[in-house]
């Protein structure tokens, strides 16, 4: 499988327009704020795609959608407990042999770590993985915009003759507003998962090509693009730079007081000395 070389770190730009990128589920599913009103795409969110993706590409994933799962296991123990490897491992209390087995086999948990913690098991096992994905949060606070909706019409019948009540709702959306998403690949913990470069170019793809086969209600497809990937290798295992460096090389600014395109916007893109950087336009 190769190696992981030297440490990377990632932004993308990520422009919304007229959808929900990551509802609330404890506020009535309203797109997720700051309190001072910026918006917020949680790592969870992101990670989620990013292994949808990943399956797109062929790749073995652990954390599987029920609606994806290509493996007919019904839950994270049975897909655990379909691996022989693992299974003996676990019968042998051996946490290193069973931690490197689901690295090799499932891509997601060698990139963002696992917790074997499953109920008739009696080892644990836990993963750190080399990925880190931060929230992304918009540049300018968001405006949502709300309306009252019909979630179904005459779903049941009540009594002969009559119908049952239509059901209504709320639907919310973004209607423009460009988000941050930074992100990093550490070199320590991919030695320890066997993450190699080979990983990161995949990991690269999924976030250039990030909203492919993700439209819903929510989010129409082409309301959601990646505009631009940032991509800085750095030329030494542990990075010729920290992590928060590199990120403030990106400097977003709103041309005016009410942006509605990614042109609306100023990306400056300042250097370090010795530091590449590949940017590289969204799907």
């Amino acid at each position: 499988m190769g190696e992981f070389t030297n440490k990377i770190d990632f932004e993308v730009l990520v422009m919304v327009k007229n959808a929900n990128p990551n509802g609330d589920p404890l506020n009535g599913n309203r797109p997720r704020e700051t309190y001072d009103g910026y918006g917020e795409i949680s790592d969870v969110c992101i990670k989620r795609k990013i292994r949808n993706r990943l399956q797109d590409m062929g790749e073995n994933i652990f954390v599987q959608s029920d609606e994806r799962s290509d493996d007919g296991a019904k839950s994270l123990a049975d897909r655990a407990k379909n691996n022989a490897v693992m299974q003996k491992a676990l019968k042998d209390k051996d946490k290193e042999a069973y931690a490197k087995e689901a690295c090799q086999t499932w891509i997601d948990v060698r990139s963002f770590g696992q917790v074997f913690a499953f109920k008739d098991d009696s080892v644990s096992v836990g993963v750190r993985g080399p990925v880190s994905i931060h929230s992304a949060f918009s540049v300018l606070p968001i405006s949502i915009d709300s309306m009252q909706i019909t979630k179904s019409v005459n779903s049941e019948t009540v009594k002969e003759g009559k119908k049952s009540s239509d059901t209504m709702g709320m639907k919310h959306k973004v209607y423009s507003a460009l988000y941050v998403l930074k992100g990093s690949i550490n070199h320590q913990l991919a030695q320890k998962t066997g993450f190699s470069d080979d990983d990161a170019e995949k990991i690269k793809e999924a976030l250039r090509t990030l909203f492919v086969n993700d439209a819903s209600s929510a989010r129409p497809d082409g309301s959601m693009e990646v505009c631009k990937l940032y991509w800085w290798k750095h030329n030494c295992p542990m990075g010729q730079y920290s992590s928060a460096k590199v990120h403030k090389l990106l400097v977003i600014e709103a041309k005016g007081d009410d942006p509605k395109e990614f042109d609306d916007y100023t990306i400056t893109l300042n250097a370090l000395p010795g530091l590449d950087v590949e940017v590289i336009e969204g799907i």
